[in-house]
């Protein structure tokens, strides 16, 4: 059950870190975000990314929680990728409607 909240935890932190930067924004908002709002979704994204390395090192030893952790960290990011990525694909045929 841990590796599910490591899991969580690995998402959420790398989507505050993309929502964090002015690309995911601008394409999921439609405008960017306030400073302090960009300032406080990067510190949750650490703490997130601090919180699952916590919880994995708390049930497995370092050599084997780092390597875990790693693996937890590449499934985290490729999910957060694929997400934007297919939401841009999405919202793509909406934008060339409006263009005509």
């Amino acid at each position: 059950m841990n590796q599910l909240w490591v899991l969580i935890f690995c998402l959420l932190a790398f989507a505050c870190l993309a929502l964090g930067m002015e690309r995911p924004q601008e394409d999921l908002f439609g405008r960017h975000l306030s400073r302090r709002s960009i300032t406080w979704l990067r510190i949750a994204g650490w703490v997130l990314l601090a919180l699952s390395l916590g919880v994995t090192l708390d049930q497995e030893r370092w050599a084997v929680g780092l390597v875990a952790w790693f693996g937890y960290l590449s499934a985290g990011a490729g999910i957060v990728f694929v997400a934007l990525v297919a939401w841009n694909r999405l919202r793509q045929p909406d934008a060339k409607a409006a263009r005509r």
